[in-house]
């Protein structure tokens, strides 16, 4: 029987137009290749201090990492731009969910570029407690910013540190300013105690508030009032803007009853809509008085002292840790101890010692 009298199923595939030829395996290659060579530590210094956001990107990505094995090369990086940083300044806003946070930042950072300064935005978006994934979605809120050629916004997943604050938000910074940012913006995830590692690593701190949410005052915690340098009324426009005034005069009143800052500043209320740009202006100029002012008494620089001081000892307690739960012995250890503290067979003290024994002496071999 010829092919031609064949009888074909009913799912055979017909006879088609060919797909043209139009990818060039070379290319393909070529761009393989380049995807796999890693840049050397010295590749992205260079990279980073001549500005060049591919190389910032990837170097900040290196020490987000997690991987031991890029722990030494990270190091490299952020050592070799540290001369070029600490030249900036760097401030960090908070607030609590749908206060406007990246609408503010996206009309104060174009502001600021429109001064001829260079904004880098470190935004950190919480992570899931039960996936660990992260939506990132920082630069669609903020698209004009994301446009400007002397803006950058780095959106970072909190994963499992304080609060939510990047686990190496510290070291970006540096990089940020090794590239030439000379306004750093670090936007917290807004709950928790983000705020508080935030006012630990920024030379001036901005709280966000909204008028019209019932009392303005009924929220507030002692510990985010005393480190506000500004409390900022978001979204003063409108028939929101008779609220936004009244709700300024509560929070300065309850700012007066808080005892002096080391600063020896006062902190500051205004009012500001993010939508119609008024009050944005004001913000930037009370920053400045602030500058100016903790500057010329020497508090700015010891301020900075400190988080350099107090982010050492992070980082040592990160370290331990990271070492600590990353032993095969541990790991193993820590499935049979936590099964027998579940079953009320251990104390969980005994069992965390039973831990603790285990990895010292591994450690004195």
């Amino acid at each position: 029987m010829s092919n031609s009298n064949k009888q074909t199923g009913s799912i055979s595939e017909k006879a088609g137009i060919s797909p043209p030829e139009i990818t060039n395996i070379s290319a393909i290659n070529q761009i393989k290749n380049k995807r796999r060579q890693q840049p050397s530590s010295q590749e992205l210094i260079n990279g980073v201090l001549e500005g060049n956001r591919t190389s910032l990107s990837r170097a900040i990505t290196l020490i987000e990492s997690t991987n031991p094995d890029h722990f030494e090369k990270a190091g490299e990086v952020i050592q070799g731009c540290l001369a070029h940083a600490n030249k900036s300044i760097r401030i960090g806003i908070t607030g609590v969910p749908g206060v406007g946070k990246s609408t503010f930042i996206e009309a104060f950072g174009k502001h600021l570029t429109q001064l001829g300064k260079k904004v880098a935005v470190l935004a950190v978006d919480p992570s899931s407690s039960l996936s660990h994934g992260s939506i990132l979605g920082d630069k669609t809120r903020m698209e004009e910013l994301v446009k400007d050629e002397n803006a950058f916004i780095r959106p970072s997943a909190s994963g499992e540190t304080l609060g939510g604050v990047a686990r190496k938000t510290r070291e970006t910074i540096i990089l940020c300013e090794a590239a030439g940012f000379d306004t750093i913006i670090i936007e917290t995830v807004g709950v928790g105690q983000s705020e508080t590692a935030v006012h630990g690593m920024v030379d001036f701190f901005l709280l966000l508030k909204i008028s019209g949410a019932g009392d303005e005052l009924q929220g507030i915690k002692r510990g985010i009032m005393e480190m506000a340098d500004a409390i900022v009324i978001n979204k003063a426009d409108g028939d929101n803007i008779k609220k936004a005034n009244q709700a300024k005069l509560e929070f300065n009143r309850a700012l007066h009853l808080f005892p002096p800052k080391k600063s020896n500043w006062q902190p500051k209320v205004t009012t500001c809509s993010s939508l119609t740009k008024d009050g944005i202006p004001e913000v930037w100029s009370t920053i400045s008085n602030y500058l100016e002012l903790t500057k010329e008494s020497g508090f700015f620089q010891d301020k900075r002292n400190e988080q350099n001081h107090f982010w050492m000892m992070e980082t040592i307690n990160e370290q331990l840790k990271q070492n600590f739960y990353n032993r095969p012995e541990i790991i193993s250890l820590l499935e049979k101890n936590k099964k027998a503290v579940q079953n009320n067979e251990i104390s969980s003290f005994a069992a965390a010692q039973n831990l603790l024994n285990m990895y010292m002496k591994k450690i004195r071999k």
